[in-house]
């Protein structure tokens, strides 16, 4: 492909095209999460019949007019307006996906004031197992043993591969659930991330959480390892999202385990976290565009404010890479520089990738992967650490 064919917009990905990720995520991963969900919670007949409803209209049928119960109903209203009647089959991947994920808290009343199941995150108990499981101590032994010259490296690496532990992922890839967090970084900016870092002062820097868990663990890990040079701040989901998405409570949550752990290092290591939230060296926020299908082209005044103030922004994950680059169907050897040079700062993304999109990946170890490995965008044995700087 010519460079002049990969500054071309490319279309959206959707989640209709036979052997695709994204089709694989309706048709494989979503009746085994309901399953899932109906398993964990005795749901009544009435939202057990809702979620079941859900999952068929999503697999053969069209968007419907009613607007789902819940927060920014403007932007629903008007999203599932335009989209009304059209199939599930035609919806683009990031839109589809989220909305899914909204209607499923509309199935289970999460947002109802008067329902016993308001306000019930309905991934608790797998978050909950994850987080009592015996990686995550492992986990901590590993980061608190730590020391000299490659901690800090050590620690972004963890927070990277800490997002192989993706529940959502894991609903329906059986090796991930066996995998131990380790892979190939194909694109690898570690040291220039580190040398932004080393440079103290009063910004922040502002990491975007992606999943509770192990993957949140290892975040604040390294979180505790970016207070030494200035303050940071921790953006969270408001609400449930998708599968393991990071809300405050998970914080608190993964907190309170910290305190719990046999090794008196990973126990200060908890301590120093809440001395942080309550001197606001460390602060916790959340925003309710981190819960819509947009992408980061589209971000509201206020964040936007925040993201051009930090001394760098950290976005976590897949869908938050997603939303960087834009779900669309890149030439993976496409720039990143070039793709997301309308951010307002600076800003390194840390993905695992489990999903078909790629861009800045050398052009001669694409090749390699493509012959070599050709499931590497999907398995999460690849990841990227990717920096933005932008120009003067």
């Amino acid at each position: 492909m010519s460079d002049r064919d990969r500054t071309a917009t490319p279309p959206r990905i959707g989640i209709d095209r036979p052997g695709s990720f994204s089709r694989a995520v309706f048709h494989e991963r979503h009746p085994t999460l309901i399953a899932n969900l109906v398993d964990d919670h005795p749901y009544p007949p009435r939202l057990r019949s809702r979620l079941e409803a859900l999952l068929a209209e999503s697999l053969d049928a069209a968007v419907p007019p009613e607007v789902p119960t819940g927060p920014n109903t403007a932007f629903w209203t008007a999203q599932i307006a335009e989209r009304a009647g059209s199939p599930w089959s035609a919806l683009p991947f990031l839109w589809a996906e989220s909305y899914f994920y909204r209607r499923l808290l509309d199935a289970v009343e999460h947002f109802d004031p008067v329902s016993a199941w308001g306000g019930v995150d309905p991934f608790a108990p797998q978050k909950r197992a994850q987080l009592d499981g015996p990686e995550i101590r492992d986990d901590l032994d590993a980061y608190t043993g730590l020391e000299g010259e490659g901690r800090r490296r050590a620690l972004l690496h963890a927070s990277l591969w800490g997002n192989q532990a993706d529940l959502g992922f894991r609903t329906n890839n059986d090796a991930a659930s066996r995998n131990a967090p380790t892979g190939e970084v194909v694109a690898d900016d570690t040291d220039a991330v580190w040398d932004l870092l080393d440079r103290p002062g009063d910004r922040p820097v502002i990491v975007v959480a992606d999943n509770a868990g192990r993957e949140l663990t290892a975040d604040l890990a390294l979180i505790d390892a970016l207070l030494e040079t200035g303050p940071v701040e921790l953006h969270l989901k408001p609400h449930p999202y998708f599968v393991s998405d990071a809300t405050g409570q998970d914080v608190l949550a993964t907190l309170d385990a910290l305190e719990s752990h046999r090794r008196p290092q990973v126990r200060a290591l908890a301590e120093r976290l809440r001395d942080a939230l309550r001197t606001g060296r460390l602060r916790m926020t959340a925003h309710g565009f981190y819960v819509l299908p947009t992408t980061y082209r589209g971000l509201p005044a206020d964040l936007r404010a925040d993201f051009a103030a930090a001394r760098l922004v950290i976005l976590k994950g897949d869908l938050n890479y997603r939303r960087l680059v834009g779900d669309r169907e890149w030439d993976p050897a496409t720039p990143f520089d070039q793709v997301v040079d309308y951010f307002p700062g600076p800003v390194a993304a840390l993905r695992t990738a489990k999903s078909d999109l790629a861009v800045g990946i050398d052009p001669a170890r694409l090749a390699e992967l493509e012959a070599d490995e050709p499931d590497w965008r999907t398995s999460g044995t690849h990841a990227v650490i990717q920096l933005h700087r932008p120009r003067p």
